[in-house]
């Protein structure tokens, strides 16, 4: 998973049925679903089960508590009412709910159907319903807009029986004769308004999201391996033809970059572009799934800023093909969806793949090395302000509970820089021969998708192909407590610290402290009063108390105020522009040329050339 850390909850900061399918025989030995999108009542969807055969007195059924990759306890089962039972002729049976995520049925000998009603997770984001301060991870969650859009994330919509995980799925979702669904899956069923997918088991399916809308695909081959993107765009901005392009070029690169590791054919991209002035989700970043990511993201940026960010947040996706897909433990090889047991190498699973989503563009020339350190500087920078002292492994293994749940965001800094300096240390032990992609294409030889390891011996088994070393390093910084010495590490390939600047958002100091706020009474945004005055602000005569009334010519208030910031951040050096301001009561329009800020922070740069031939191996070898 991968979120983009600026996100609106800086607002916050700011502002201090009837069953489709008749009933079969108990004989059955899958479990047969069916999804209605046609008949939606009331923005909730009617799902339909149809179980195999029970021999015991009674069943549970679940709805997931967690899924791979959220590492959060989001509790889909608040999300579906109205839960029924039934026997061949009709006649409910009893049920009971014994938690938010589980159902005990009562006669399950006799039992042959289960229905019940799903609403959507980004109802919660919307603020219309579920309560505040429980939103599910866009991505990793659900949108019912009838006739229009459906992102069907299916640990949200298709429940199981204990007992029964393993049992094959049949899905069949009946939609609207306009709306295409793009998924992973293949469907066995020609119909315009029908689709059904066949999984092996339970765990297979609730990896595999579909999104239904207008169709907007496109499909191209990387190698052996199918890309398909699909894009729902609410006012049409943006459609999957404007964006594969850079897509294409970008996911080449990784296949040229990751070499002969590929565990699947076919991979689905399914892009939902939000609006951000409407009811509509609010959390941005990207869910993987082993050949799929649901991605969400603001339709307000400019192309070129999309562009940018699906490129770290879908790269980074699509490297976890490496892990946990290729490489994983048993506590992920046998998820328990509603008592889940954490694995404790978080460092590998999102740390390793947030380090290659960086490392293969500057391998493959996306980016030169000055960027690169500099992406790693401010990860530095941004696990500092974290706990540098906690058990990286601990952590992990006790993700869901304080104090090691909000110690998680470290996973994408620290866990990254914990991959490089396994890199950094490969490459010096072999002369620049070996670096961490290396180690994760021997782990998943020895492992593979069907083979998990033990979390106890990982380190071994990394030592053992390793180096020393390298075994030193895992037990000391990332199982034990001791913080990174990165100027070390860096040393190593001829890197040392030095200061650099970096660029700045108009209304953000270091994209966490405002220059704005915003009166809870009239929804203006004004400018703080007592706060120190950037550049931008000083050039074009913005003072301390100014209320933002328009930016070139667009009215701007709390309601947009999250399209502001992120337009601001497409601003370029010398452009024009001109802002409408409220000062004393009077309005005026301020016009000139943006300057943007500029921020210094500690970084990195190469000076030591007698070690060129070992950083060029490093960065790209």
């Amino acid at each position: 998973m991968r979120k983009i850390i600026l996100s609106l909850g800086l607002v916050g900061f700011l502002w201090s049925c009837t069953s489709t399918q008749n009933a079969v025989s108990t004989t059955r030995n899958d479990v047969d679903v069916t999804i209605d999108l046609i008949n939606v009542k009331d923005d909730k969807v009617l799902v339909t089960i149809l179980p195999p055969a029970f021999t015991t007195e009674t069943t549970t059924f679940h709805i997931p508590k967690t899924v791979p990759g959220t590492y959060s306890e989001d509790d889909y089962g608040r999300f579906i009412e109205n839960v029924k039972a039934f026997d061949s002729k009709g006649n409910t049976l009893k049920i009971a709910k014994i938690d938010e995520n589980s159902y005990v049925i009562s006669d399950a000998k006799k039992l042959t159907k289960v229905t019940y009603l799903v609403n959507d997770t980004f109802d919660i984001e919307s603020g219309e319903g579920f309560g505040e301060g429980d939103d599910v991870f866009s991505p990793a969650g659900t949108n019912i807009n009838a006739g229009v859009n459906f992102l069907l994330n299916t640990h949200a919509f298709v429940g199981y029986f204990k007992g029964k995980e393993e049992t094959p799925y049949k899905l069949t979702v009946t939609h609207p004769g306009n709306l295409l669904g793009v998924s992973a899956m293949t469907d066995a069923d020609d119909s315009d308004t029908s689709d059904v997918f066949v999984m092996p088991k339970y765990a297979s399916l609730v990896e595999m999201p579909i999104m239904y809308s207008k169709p907007d695909f496109t499909s191209f081959m990387v190698d052996d391996m199918e890309i398909i993107i699909s894009v729902y765009s609410p006012t049409g901005k943006y459609t999957a033809a404007q964006i594969t392009p850079h897509m294409e070029t970008m996911m080449k690169a990784q296949k040229r970059f990751l070499g002969p590791i590929n565990s699947t054919k076919k991979y689905a991209i399914l892009l939902y572009l939000s609006d951000v002035e409407a009811n509509d989700a609010k959390g941005y970043g990207a869910l993987e799934h082993p050949t799929s990511t649901t991605v969400v993201m603001p339709e307000a940026m400019d192309l070129e800023m999309l562009q940018e960010q699906l490129k770290d947040v879908v790269s980074h996706e699509f490297f976890h093909i490496v892990t946990p897909l290729a490489v994983h433990s048993n506590e992920i090889q046998n998820f328990d969806f509603n008592n889940p047991q954490m694995s404790e190498h978080l460092w590998m699973y999102e740390g390793v793949t947030e380090y290659f989503a960086n490392l293969f563009q500057v391998n493959q020339g996306l980016i030169d090395e000055t960027e690169f350190f500099e992406r790693m500087a401010v990860k530095i920078a941004q696990s500092r302000q974290l706990n540098d002292n906690m058990s990286f492994t601990k952590m992990s293994k006790n993700v869901f509970d304080a104090p090691y749940k909000d110690q998680y965001l470290n996973v994408y800094q620290k866990g990254a820089l914990i991959a490089m300096c396994i890199d950094v240390q490969m490459r010096e032990s072999s002369n620049g021969k070996r670096g961490i992609l290396n180690l994760m294409q021997d782990l998943s030889k020895e492992y593979g998708i069907n083979k998990a390891f033990k979390d106890s011996e990982l380190f071994d088994k990394i030592t053992e192909l390793t180096y020393p070393e390298v075994g030193v390093f895992l037990n000391k910084h990332v199982s034990g407590e001791t913080p990174i010495p990165y100027e070390f590490y860096f040393g190593k390939m001829g890197v040392t610290e030095t200061t650099i600047e970096i660029a700045g958002n108009p209304f953000l100091k270091g994209q966490t402290e405002p220059y704005i706020t915003v009166n809870p009474n009239t929804k203006e945004i004004v400018i703080l009063p007592e706060i120190e005055l950037n550049v931008f602000m000083t050039t074009l005569g913005i003072k301390n108390s100014d209320i933002i009334v328009a930016i070139n010519d667009k009215d701007y208030n709390l309601d947009n105020i999250y399209d502001m910031i992120m337009t601001s951040m497409n601003w370029k050096d010398g452009e024009a522009i001109s802002v409408k301001i409220k000062r004393d009561g009077k309005e005026k329009t301020l016009k000139g040329k943006i300057v943007m800020p500029k921020e210094k922070q500690d970084g990195y740069q190469s000076t030591d050339n007698a070690k060129k031939a070992v950083r060029e191996a490093w960065l790209r070898g």
